[in-house]
């Protein structure tokens, strides 16, 4: 039987993250410590782990079907790779920083500036988009000493919670992109292997969709329903079932976790009582 090979990250953050969303998925995967490769138990998946960098190149080779990988590499090294799915984890920023002392007006400032940097290819297009030329130094590990030792003027790195930065005295002043962990297909991927890519992205999605939403019960007088449904649009409609205390009932539905306390509010507003809000394991539209 057939099996799609599936590339993520060897270790770190994308690797626990990716890991997690496919055991989400309800996929049970033989992995020992420091193997290279794994089979999946109960689905025709066989996962291997390598090094970031190295990922792009393994789908354009149809080495791996598909990667868990973060859009930044794509970006960088993946031309012609297409993105199947945006994953809404290990999300960060490639951004350009220039010490804390030093004032700062726009993109112009980096004219014939010194960048040091581990995304050239990222870095070069959006200087040119930006009518900007500047030398770039390629560095491969930590670019945000090289400000400190003169190497560089600027850097751009990825970023996340911006305390490198803050800790090597360097300030955010440019947002180039904002990337976040996607499913990437081969082109090279066949015909059996997308069947089988078909239901891995079904899983995915039911539980992406989990992960933005919370079931909601609620108790409302029976002349609220109406005003308190129109606040609950995520489904068709809410369940709406009678209480034993006459005049009123019980409704349930779900609500977009980023709306969470707003949407609660509205509802407290409108008459509902006895709210609870639960956590959702998948969720099938």
């Amino acid at each position: 039987m057939k099996k799609l090979k599936i590339a993520i990250q060897k270790s770190g953050r994308l690797n626990e993250d990716s890991l997690k969303i496919l055991k989400d998925c309800g996929i049970s995967i033989d992995n020992g410590k420091d193997q290279l490769k794994a089979a999946a138990r109960n689905f025709p998946l066989e996962v291997f782990y390598l090094r970031n960098g190295d990922i792009p190149q393994y789908l354009r080779d149809g080495v791996v079907d598909i990667a868990i990988i973060g859009e930044n590499v794509l970006v960088e090294k993946g031309e012609n790779i297409t993105i199947a799915e945006k994953l809404g984890f290990s999300k960060c920023k490639v951004s350009l920083a220039i010490p804390k002392g030093e004032t700062y007006n726009s993109v112009k400032d980096f004219e014939g500036k010194r960048i040091a940097t581990s995304y050239p290819e990222t870095v070069k297009a959006y200087l040119k988009e930006k009518g900007v030329k500047a030398d770039l130094h390629i560095i491969n590990g930590s670019v945000e000493i090289a400000p400190n030792i003169g190497l560089a003027d600027a850097i751009c790195d990825i970023v996340s919670s911006g305390s490198t930065l803050f800790k090597n005295n360097l300030k955010e002043v440019e947002i180039m992109l904002k990337s976040e962990a996607v499913l990437a297909v081969s082109p090279k991927i066949q015909a059996e292997e997308q069947q089988i890519l078909q239901k891995l992205q079904f899983r995915i999605q039911s539980v992406l969709t989990a992960r933005s939403s919370k079931y909601i019960l609620l108790n409302a007088p029976n002349e609220k329903i109406e005003a308190i449904s129109k606040i609950l649009p995520v489904l068709k409609s809410p369940t709406i079932l009678p209480l034993a205390e006459k005049g009123w009932s019980s409704l349930h539905s779900v609500i977009k976790k980023e709306d969470f306390w707003d949407v609660i509010d509205e509802l407290k507003a409108n008459g509902a009582e006895g709210i609870l809000v639960c956590p959702i394991e998948k969720m099938v539209l």
